[in-house]
């Protein structure tokens, strides 16, 4: 894939991106293995959604899973187009708030849309957010995965230990980071996302319980011909407990993939071992 993207590199970067969008659509609604592992979880939730359906819904994610690698792999020159970018919200307000307060902030946000957009929008007004990813174990993927994402915005924290402690320094010292809170977490709490029971992790609440810092969604929604982004930063999250601050997260996550499944990532594993 990368080798076809380099062969193309003359193009511009919208038709780039849509090529290597309708490749992977075509992958994931014809491959197999992929067809069986997107169908399991669309099941889940929709049960009654026709073959026909659920073949249409996963060429569209994988279309927009294709625009989501490419604009990741070339972030650089995706956070210079911002005039393709509609930002709203009174969650940026809120961010604004406690940067004046000199305080730090949590981004929550999940597998959908071009969550890479968010980032874009608080670096270029200043407010640079770092990220917190999961390492990968294709050694190709992860150097291209991790030059893109420090594009984006820095420090760039693996999940585990070590990155943890420098999270919460990051945050005591006024920072920034974004939190993607959408994957399966085996030592987190059972609660529903998308009406169904998923292992949650609790720790973004917790840490902007601790330390007294605002939690907003946000979420950066494909519009049109996927080149474009409406970058919603909704209310900040009322403080009151770990478990209902992340419910609140996983409702409003929920409410965003019903409007539009395709735009969210259904390759997750969310609900796998969950009673």
């Amino acid at each position: 894939m990368w080798s076809a993207l380099v062969s193309a590199r003359w193009r511009s970067f919208e038709r780039r991106s849509r090529a290597l969008g309708t490749a992977v659509g075509g992958l994931v609604r014809w491959f197999p293995i992929a067809q069986r592992r997107v169908d399991r979880e669309i099941l889940r939730v929709y049960p009654d959604m026709s073959r026909s359906e659920r073949a249409a819904l996963r060429r569209n994610m994988g279309r927009n899973m294709g625009q989501t690698l490419f604009e990741i792999y070339h972030c650089a020159e995706f956070q210079t187009r911002l005039d393709r970018f509609e930002v709203s919200g009174p969650g940026l307000a809120a961010l604004e708030e406690a940067r004046a307060a000199g305080k730090g902030a949590i981004i929550v946000s999940g597998h959908f849309g071009q969550w890479e957009a968010v980032r874009a929008v608080l670096k270029a007004r200043g407010m640079e957010s770092g990220a917190v990813y999961k390492p990968q174990t294709n050694p190709h993927y992860q150097r291209r995965l991790l030059a893109g994402i420090e594009a984006g915005g820095k420090p760039i924290l693996a999940t585990g230990l070590v990155g943890t402690k420098a999270l919460v320094k990051h945050l005591c010292n006024g920072g920034i980071i974004s939190i993607l809170l959408d994957e399966k977490y085996t030592e987190g709490v059972r609660m529903p996302f998308l009406g169904l029971p998923a292992m949650t992790s609790l720790s973004a609440a917790q840490l902007a319980l601790k330390y007294g810092l605002p939690m907003v969604p946000a979420y950066g929604t494909r519009v049109g011909d996927g080149s474009r982004f409406d970058v919603t930063f909704e209310a900040a999250i009322p403080h009151t407990d770990a478990d209902t601050m992340t419910q609140a997260f996983n409702d409003s996550l929920s409410a965003r993939i019903l409007a539009d499944p395709a735009q969210w990532y259904w390759l997750l594993r969310r609900w796998d071992g969950v009673r």
